[in-house]
């Protein structure tokens, strides 16, 4: 990494619970493409600040990750149509103090159920109703899924995000699951992350995860949380949180510099990534 200085670029990320999962990878990148580029991750104590910052020190890039989805759409100049499309933002690029948003987390999602043959047809159960859960259902509903039930605790926010994709809501998993095990099971939610409450919880019932056949985490930190671990431990295909860290972070990486790295390029940083 080159010694700090005036012509250095920077992009941060801003998020509730931080972790060095963006700053290992884009960091790792910069280098190896000879970058005079940084990248910091911050938990902001005042969001509109935090944007007002980006814009006003010429930060190129900033992403955006939970609780912060939705909220920071008011903060932004233009939305691209990948963000527009389903309200929620996970990157923002600043060309000279007009930030546009963006969302790679849709184009993560469909990379990962196309590459795992994940098929349609299957039922779905999916836990979570923020921002990162309507990236999620938008990619399902694209992939031409129709059997999928929002498990969410807010009726509001639950059946908002089922009425918006046409799939159904219910409060709580034993209501989902009253009459029938489903194929597919993903958690969208901050259960299993490192730092949380609930760090050491599973986000779906031993049971429902046996009687899946996909287990699916979003979560980035850790990879392997309790869900995926007790996917694997079943004989599951897991889809993981880092997986979607990786592509979507890549998209990040290409809309900040312009540039794209090459597959041996980003293989070695995912591996650094992970290394921590």
């Amino acid at each position: 990494m080159p010694i700090l200085n005036k012509d250095m670029t920077l992009c941060i990320s801003l998020s509730a619970r931080p972790s060095n999962n963006g700053t290992r990878f884009h960091n790792f990148l910069y280098e190896a493409l000879g970058l005079n580029w940084i990248y910091k991750a911050f938990a902001p104590t005042d969001l509109a600040q935090a944007i007002a910052g980006v814009r006003g020190l010429g930060i190129r890039g900033c992403a955006i990750s939970m609780p912060y989805k939705e909220e920071v759409i008011a903060l932004v100049d233009r939305m691209d149509a990948s963000a527009a499309a389903i309200d929620s933002v996970n990157t923002i690029v600043n060309d000279a103090g007009i930030l546009t948003a963006y969302n790679t987390d849709y184009t993560a999602i469909a990379q990962l159920l196309q590459r795992n043959e994940v098929d349609p047809a299957s039922s779905v159960l999916l836990r979570g109703s923020g921002g990162m859960a309507k990236a999620t259902a938008a990619a399902f509903r694209d992939a031409g899924f129709g059997e999928v039930t929002i498990v969410a605790r807010s009726e509001a926010a639950g059946r908002a995000l089922a009425d918006l994709y046409g799939f159904t809501w219910q409060p709580t998993i034993e209501a989902a699951l009253a009459e029938d095990p489903t194929d597919v099971v993903v958690n969208v939610t901050p259960i299993g992350m490192a730092g949380g409450a609930e760090a050491e919880a599973l986000s779906f019932p031993q049971e429902v995860i046996d009687a899946a056949s996909i287990v699916f985490d979003v979560v980035a930190v850790p990879a392997e949380t309790p869900l995926i671990r007790a996917g694997r431990a079943a004989g599951k295909t897991v889809i993981t949180g880092a997986e979607v860290m990786t592509i979507q972070a890549l998209e990040q990486f290409v809309l900040y510099t312009g540039l794209t790295p090459t597959p041996e390029q980003v293989a070695a940083a995912e591996e650094f990534m992970r290394a921590q």
